[in-house]
């Protein structure tokens, strides 16, 4: 029997995409493949410079939040920081969307500060259905 790691680990899905911090706009990161339904993890941004006053989100095209509201990337102010975003658990379970086949994953740069050469990575995992 042979086992598809695509839904038995946490993965990149995206893989390296860039997405620039020099404008407010919204980047693709990935596009749940048909026959699967998606549950996002994490996401870490490679900066390619000092962004550490731009704001972005993450979450479906049309509800650019629904997986991560504001972030400030206030730490990262050299290029080759990496920054770890994602839904903090605390005593209340953070709640999570699944996404189904088709839905377009993006991040929106809400103040734009910074480079345009950062390295985004979304990380999750598939579930057949």
């Amino acid at each position: 029997m042979s086992v598809d790691i695509k839904t038995i680990a946490i993965k990149d899905l995206s893989g390296a995409v860039n997405v620039s911090l020099a404008a407010a706009a919204n980047t693709t990161l990935y596009t749940v493949p048909v026959g699967y339904k998606a549950v996002l993890h994490h996401v870490d941004l490679i900066a390619g410079a000092d962004c550490s006053t731009a704001t972005v989100t993450v979450g479906r095209s049309t509800a650019l939040t629904d997986f991560l509201g504001t972030q400030t990337l206030s730490n990262i102010n050299a290029a080759e920081d990496v920054a770890t975003m994602q839904p903090v658990p605390n005593a209340t379970p953070v709640i999570l969307k699944t996404y189904a086949a088709g839905v377009i994953i993006q991040m929106a740069v809400t103040s734009a500060v910074g480079g345009a050469t950062n390295s985004v990575h979304l990380w999750g995992y598939l579930i057949a259905v």
